[in-house]
């Protein structure tokens, strides 16, 4: 561990930096190097929780009766603050979450155009006008904020999932309650500094670090918390959602994915060996929306088998701070575990390793928890590394004799959240999109990627059928009221 003082960092409650009531803290480690310590956070209690929500509900009547240009110009001034800092957060978030620095700071500027979009949308139209069967009734809509949010994000976007919940969220006038993944703090604290600077009212934005079993379920159970939002693991998620939802709150869910990309038969095969290396190798296929399997038809099977293979024993791996590094350390010993044993169910189940499979503990090394770029030959579709979601850089290809063959194996999982095709051929690509069961579909890119204006979300077991970004977040953080205006008696 680093030697000297660490720093002990707080809360935000009420627009103040507070001691959790525990008294106890966790550290915040560097996965590319487990000597290093980054901070000490807050392991925070109910107790944490129940001041949170207290503070976000005696801020709610002020900041819900702020125009939507005045929340609007602190979002703006949040995007200019975030954009100057861009490096230095995009640093902070290499060091804590493991992906590389290009990754960081890109991740970082994502988040700047996240805050740019939402400042805009208070500015759109937030209602509509009916015609009344009373002549002289004018008769409309509005869409009015909810209240207290809970919001409660995961390890892998630290600055972009929870940008994309709490933008929308503070831009309709609600006040939150932010919930981090332990093993990102730092980089969560360093968002909520950029709001406090940007100007945000005390008590509309609360900071509380700690366990999601003690944390978020306190949040999910909280009686002035009306609605949650949730990045994560589908178990917690569904747990989350019954305490939630049995109380009456609005829940939103975004869970696992098990994303396949088709290679078709005309596909170029450079071009479709790229696609699959970045979506399943890039921030270490830490994704929800990584490329976990390739789908390829018979002809093009061995070639692309030998050039995926040949790619991928090519990328360099390392600490992500080093610009060089092409793949970073997994985010914990505890994630780099369970990216082992899964490739040791592949290899029991009959599939075989045809690059990877291995720890990766030379040199420095093995100071950090890094797993070498895998790629399973063999893979048949029931597998468990063929159903079941890994989180980690490890890809399974299977073999389709058809693209109906395809399609059907792509869709043959609980998931679905992202997919995508390779064709050159216009017919195969519409038939690929209209069958396709998932939530998010790319023609000719990779799985991964999603732009802030556009709705976010899976099908099936990949979410709670609610969508994320662009108008639709409207639909969440917000709810409809009619309004009958009739004038008295002359």
């Amino acid at each position: 561990m680093t030697s000297g003082t660490v720093r002990r960092y707080r809360n935000y409650i009420g627009g103040e930096w507070v001691e959790p009531a525990s008294g106890e803290y966790r550290p915040d480690i560097d996965p590319a190097d487990s000597r290093t310590v980054l901070g000490e956070f807050p392991r925070s209690t109910a107790e944490d929780v129940d001041r949170a929500v207290e503070a976000a509900a005696a801020a709610f009547p002020a900041w819900s009766s702020l125009s939507g240009p005045q929340r609007a110009a602190i979002l703006h001034k949040a995007a200019n603050i975030l954009e100057a800092r861009a490096r230095e957060i995009g640093e902070a978030l290499t060091r804590e979450e493991g992906k590389t620095i290009g990754e960081g700071v890109g991740e970082v500027l994502r988040g700047v155009a996240i805050l740019r979009y939402f400042a805009g949308e208070p500015l759109r139209p937030l209602g509509e006008v009916y015609s009344a069967t009373n002549p002289e009734t004018f008769l409309y809509t509005e869409r009015v904020p909810l209240g207290v949010v809970g919001i409660i994000t995961p390890w892998n976007f630290p600055v972009a999932i929870p940008l994309w919940k709490l933008a929308p969220c503070l831009a309709f006038g609600n006040t939150a309650v932010f919930k981090p993944a332990e093993l990102t703090p730092l980089t969560a604290h360093l968002i909520t500094e950029v709001f406090v600077e940007a100007g945000l009212p005390p008590g509309v934005l609360n900071l509380v670090h700690g366990p999601g079993s003690v944390v978020g379920e306190a949040i999910a159970r909280h009686p002035k918390v009306v609605a949650v939002s949730f990045t994560g693991s589908n178990a917690v998620g569904r747990h989350l959602y019954q305490i939630a939802s049995e109380r009456g709150a609005r829940v939103q869910l975004e869970l696992g994915g098990k994303n396949p990309v088709i290679v078709a038969e005309d596909a170029d095969l450079d071009f479709a060996v790229e696609l699959t290396t970045s979506g399943a190798f890039r921030s270490t296929g830490q994704k929800c929306t990584a490329t976990s399997r390739v789908i390829v038809l018979e002809p093009l099977l061995h070639e692309f088998t030998t050039r995926l293979v040949e790619r991928a024993r090519s990328l360099k791996v390392g600490p992500g701070i080093d610009p060089t590094v092409y793949m970073g350390p997994l985010v914990s010993e505890e994630q780099r575990q369970r990216v082992l044993g899964y490739i040791e169910i592949g290899e029991k189940e009959g599939a075989r390793v045809l690059t990877g499979g291995h720890e990766l503990a030379e040199g420095d090394l093995r100071y950090g928890f890094f797993v070498a770029p895998t790629v399973f030959t063999d893979v048949e579709p029931g597998m468990r590394i063929a159903q079941e979601e890994i989180f980690g850089p490890v890809v399974g290809i299977i073999r389709a004799r058809s693209l109906d063959e395809a399609i059907e194996i792509a869709n043959g999982v609980p998931y679905g959240l992202s997919a995508s095709i390779v064709t050159r051929d216009i017919r195969r690509a519409f038939a690929f999109a209209r069958r396709i069961q998932a939530g998010v579909v790319h023609i000719n890119s990779e799985t991964a990627g999603a732009e802030p204006h556009v709705p976010f979300g899976g099908m099936k077991a990949s979410s709670s059928w609610s969508r994320e970004q662009g108008r639709a977040a409207l639909e969440f953080f917000t709810q409809v009221k009619t309004i009958y205006f009739d004038l008295p008696p002359a």
